[in-house]
């Protein structure tokens, strides 16, 4: 029998509440509910710990969105329209509460990583955030969760190198915004190419500005790329890249819309290459970060993939070797 290590979901029930609109949107909140449902039928589920996400505090979020932008944001869901900034962000009167807490949830993630015997942290939470600019909502993001865990970490408890490990298949831009110019943030991305996707940045020759240069990996692949191509991305880019930048705690933004049933990206990732990410992030995390990994949900829209794909993904991260 297959022994597993102990995991801690971070969520909420008011993260439900964010509507955007019905089924036909992409980021609904059965993205939620189908995750829920096949963890509690999984094997890991008796190893599995849930919290629930804190919410956010107003000064957390401003460590990179602007005041205007988070003023414009809740005067925008309180009043009752139905998207901010471009139509595919939908939101609606409970959408700000949820984006508090879902930032929070990763902040929640991070304390219990650092003050509870937690080693491995799930924030499944939504709206996702790896699109979010300073200003601006963008690819259904509106506070961008990675970044926000990324300067607690640091502000909170010290943890000045941080590295942020991203293969949604999308890239994203609002992290690599965040961090082009800090050298002690070191943005990976591994996405589909920009010339065929969303949000058209994220070519290899972004790598990071000023200060910040070579603090920024980018692996564009190109539609139709599989399993091998990605293992192979991970081996000749990645891992010499955190060896070199040696991180004292890792972030993993875990989308799951590469997978070849995903009508999101072009990419054709089987729910198996996600077990054996799981199985890498977690030897990463034990070469770098005594054990301690957080993972944060991002994309992912063919709900029976996404919730088969997270599941492989944590029983790889917390198979027993």
């Amino acid at each position: 029998m297959t022994q597993y290590k102990p995991l801690t979901i971070v969520s909420h029930s008011q993260c439900l509440d964010h509507d955007t609109g019905g089924p036909e949107h992409p980021e609904n909140p059965e993205r939620l509910r189908i995750i829920n449902r096949q963890l509690k039928a999984s094997p890991l589920f008796p190893y599995i710990t849930e919290k629930i996400a804190k919410r956010a505090k107003r000064e957390d979020i401003l460590v990179y969105h602007s005041e205007s932008y988070l003023f414009r944001l809740e005067e925008t869901a309180l009043r009752g329209q139905t998207y901010i900034d471009h139509p595919d962000n939908q939101i609606c009167f409970e959408s700000y509460e949820a984006i508090l807490l879902s930032s929070g949830g990763c902040m929640t993630a991070v304390d219990l990583l650092e003050e509870e015997q937690c080693d491995l942290v799930f924030s499944c939470i939504r709206p996702p955030g790896h699109h979010a600019e300073r200003a601006m909502a963008f690819g259904f993001c509106f506070v961008n969760n990675a970044v926000v865990a990324a300067r607690y970490w640091q502000r909170h408890y010290g943890r000045k190198k941080i590295a942020i490990i991203d293969w949604d298949a999308h890239h994203g831009n609002g992290i690599q915004d965040a961090f082009e110019n800090d050298p002690d943030v070191f943005y990976i991305s591994i996405h589909e190419h920009p010339t065929f996707s969303f949000p058209g940045t994220g070519y290899a020759e972004e790598k990071g500005l000023g200060e910040g240069v070579g603090t920024t990996l980018n692996v564009p692949l190109p539609p139709g790329a599989d399993d091998q191509m990605f293992l192979r991305a991970l081996k000749k880019f990645v891992e010499p890249a955190l060896e070199s930048f040696q991180p004292e705690r890792i972030i993993i933004s875990a989308g799951f819309d590469g997978h070849v049933l995903d009508d999101m990206s072009g990419l054709s990732y089987s729910t198996e290459l996600y077990g054996i990410i799981g199985e890498k992030m977690d030897c990463l995390a034990q070469k770098y970060c005594q054990g301690k990994l957080l993972t944060i949900l991002e994309g992912g829209y063919h709900l029976e993939a996404l919730a088969a794909s997270v599941e492989s993904y944590l029983l790889g991260l917390t198979k027993c070797k």
